[in-house]
């Protein structure tokens, strides 16, 4: 956990939740303690836009929760293992590397650091733990057994099955009814099925690549929904508070992540369920074969920032579908510029005599509750652009203009668009500004604590008249 995070959270963030079909307040398991599950990528490609709407819509929840004070313990899974998907035109893994002549290890382990460049690239805050689910498979066959064992899941011809007549909750996240799924042909045909709607849980074929020999039998590998569960499983306890993905995962996999751990814990898999909606390109479906299922590595080859990618991807509401335009992009970039261009004018201000004292109150606070509305960032931004007209407007000096410093540096924490810094400078500057929070609301040992981290890592913090200043032994200073 980041040493940094405060005992007792102040953000109170309420969220519309999957599982309840309402927005709730925010409850976990461990008072002031999150902890969150993210679907990731299966690396047989480099992920889409999309894709990355998805994963920063965990990477927003996690700064939103660090900034309000809660303990965050976040996993991204990374999907390293082919499955064999019917309704998919089979594995997709086998697919790209017979393709490509390659193994499907090979393409695993490059789709894998492009991924993490990605994630760099666009200012995602690495998870606590990114697992992958080629070193899960010891936990995925002990799943299997509990679940055989349980009489949830049947062996027939080598093959794993979960039997959902045996779980009476099916269905409870998508609200979809087994018979309905049946006349709807939403499942997969398999005769060796007892149930049309039982879901593979493990699966033998000495012609798979990707194949383990285990308690199971030999040339086994795992069902796609069974590596989520075991990962979480392993790494957060047996019920999370929070687990997201994009709203195609609802129907089957997250469907079939909440009956296979359910069954096998006998406890309540997960507490709240957020999914963003798809990302549209020009106002229609992103498709390889319409050859806009752009990557950010597309996007910066065509001339536009990460920074820039990050903020077009954000700003709209996760719960609402969200259209990528090139013209959009040019938006976001004037957005940035005017940002940036405004803050320069406040640094300017920060150095004058001292005027517009509590100026930022009424803007932070409405930004905030924006926020604490199941993460509205449009309306966040509408107030950040109000903010800024009305500082604009107001006779800033010193004081004031150094309050207002301080919200954007908070802005930045939760949103990730400030100004292109160093990443190094950028994580200082977060923790200095974190602790002249800590200072101005009188927290002393928590601002003490931050000054002794910041320390050890060979910076010092000066309180000056114009805020704080931090230098580093290596000879840099403060960027703002």
């Amino acid at each position: 956990m980041d040493a940094t995070r405060s005992s007792s959270p102040w953000l109170l963030p309420r969220f519309w939740n999957t599982l309840s079909k309402e927005t709730q307040p925010l409850e976990t398991t461990e008072p002031g303690v999150v902890r969150m599950y993210h679907c990731g990528p299966t690396v047989y490609q480099r992920p889409t836009i999309g894709n990355w709407r998805s994963f920063l819509l965990a990477d927003l929840l996690r700064r939103l929760l660090e900034w309000g004070g809660w303990d965050v313990v976040q996993v991204m899974n990374i999907t390293d293992v082919g499955h064999f998907r019917e309704n998919e035109g089979g594995d997709k893994m086998a697919h790209e590397a017979d393709a490509l002549g390659e193994s499907p290890w090979e393409v695993a382990e490059r789709v894998t650091t492009w991924f993490l460049e990605d994630m760099d690239r666009l200012r995602m805050k690495r998870p606590h733990h990114l697992p992958r689910a080629t070193d899960y498979i010891p936990s995925m066959v002990e799943l299997v057994e509990r679940l055989l064992k349980s009489g949830h899941a049947y062996e027939v011809e080598e093959q794993v099955y979960f039997s959902v007549s045996a779980f009476k909750e099916y269905g409870v996240l998508s609200g979809n009814k087994v018979e309905d799924l049946i006349a709807g042909a939403r499942v997969e045909v398999d005769e060796r099925k007892r149930h049309p709607a039982d879901f593979a849980l493990w699966k033998t074929d000495p012609h798979h690549v990707m194949k383990w020999e285990t308690t199971l039998g030999k040339d086994g590998f795992p069902g796609w929904h069974l590596e989520c569960s075991a990962m979480a499983l392993s790494l957060l306890g047996e019920t999370l508070d929070i687990h997201t993905g994009g709203e195609d995962l609802v129907f089957p996999h997250h469907e079939c992540e909440i009956a296979q751990s359910e069954a096998a814990t006998g406890k309540l898999y997960c507490r709240h369920w957020l999914h963003n909606r798809f990302l549209m390109v020009d106002g229609g479906k992103m498709g390889k074969s319409l050859g806009n299922a752009y990557t950010p590595e597309d996007v910066i080859r065509k001339g536009y920032t990460s920074r820039e990618l990050r903020f077009a991807l954000l700003r709209g509401h996760y719960r609402q579908p969200l259209n990528f335009t090139w013209e959009g992009m040019e938006d976001a970039r004037g957005f940035l510029s005017r940002l940036d261009r405004f803050q320069e004018e406040i640094v300017r201000l920060a150095e004058t005599e001292d005027k517009g004292r509590g100026i930022v109150f009424p803007i932070r606070t409405a930004f905030i509750e924006a926020l604490e509305n199941d993460l509205d960032v449009p309306a966040a931004l509408t107030v950040l652009m109000d903010g800024i007209r009305t500082w604009r407007a107001t006779s800033l000096g010193g004081e004031g203009a150094r309050e207002v410093l301080s919200f954007l540096g908070e802005v930045d924490d939760v949103l990730g668009i400030g100004p292109e810094l160093q990443e190094e400078d950028r994580e200082i500057d977060r923790l200095v500004s974190k602790r002249e929070r800590a200072r101005k609301r009188g927290d002393w040992t928590e601002a003490d604590r931050i000054r002794e981290i910041l320390k050890s890592q060979g910076i010092e913090v000066e309180d000056t008249p114009h805020g704080p200043q931090w230098r580093s032994d290596s000879g840099g200073g403060s960027p703002r």
